[in-house]
């Protein structure tokens, strides 16, 4: 069975020139699930990125600086989520943009040049306002059902399709995806995956 990873890099080469510079996979770190993403990074392959997301934890600075050197050590880039000034001040490769931020460019002043900008969207206006506001990429989702949000309403691989053609910048599949359904979003013209939990599964079913 192919792997999350194998999926998106198809899904970037497929998705043209818009997608060719950006990482096919993101793995986000989550304060629960996976606050320390260094134990998954020798599953990403070289490209790929990690946004950190330094939401509750202490020494932010300090363990970006950590996870950021064994990120370089790898050639994978290494965004910051939701704090601009952090993110310049241990040197980061780029930020990723809560959908409150992303309807903004008050970040931009802050921003360094060359950074990679995501910005995470759960609708079409979204995605919209993720583009105006100068973003590289967005996260669209969720995608499938997800172990963060139970319960919760999914996208399904058709309409996301259908708001990742209609979207003026290139569309990240994030949510519940795993190497049994990832899949499914080929031809859905997705530049790449972003999560969690697919990455985590891979790992412990390799040990």
């Amino acid at each position: 069975m192919a792997t999350v990873a194998d999926v998106a890099g198809r899904l970037n080469s497929e998705a043209g020139k818009a997608a060719c510079r950006l990482p096919p996979l993101l793995l986000l770190t989550d304060p629960v699930r996976l606050r320390d993403p260094r134990p998954l990074l020798p599953r990403l392959p070289p490209g790929a990125a990690v946004i950190f997301r330094p939401y509750g934890i202490a020494e932010p600075a300090r363990l970006g600086r950590l996870y950021l050197r064994a990120c370089r050590r790898r050639r994978i880039l290494f965004l910051v989520a939701a704090d601009v000034a952090l993110a310049r001040r241990i040197g980061a490769d780029g930020v990723h943009l809560p959908e409150y931020m992303a309807g903004s460019r008050a970040w931009a002043r802050r921003a360094r040049p060359g950074w990679l900008v995501t910005a995470a969207a759960h609708s079409p206006a979204a995605l919209r306002r993720a583009a105006f506001a100068g973003a590289d990429a967005a996260l669209l989702s969720p995608v499938f059902a997800t172990a963060s949000h139970p319960g919760g309403r999914s996208l399904g691989v058709l309409r996301f399709a259908r708001w990742c053609r209609a979207s003026p910048l290139p569309v990240y599949a994030l949510g519940g995806i795993t190497a049994a359904n990832a899949r499914r979003l080929r031809g859905s013209g997705a530049c790449g995956i972003a999560g969690i939990g697919g990455l985590v599964e891979a790992r412990d079913a390799a040990c």
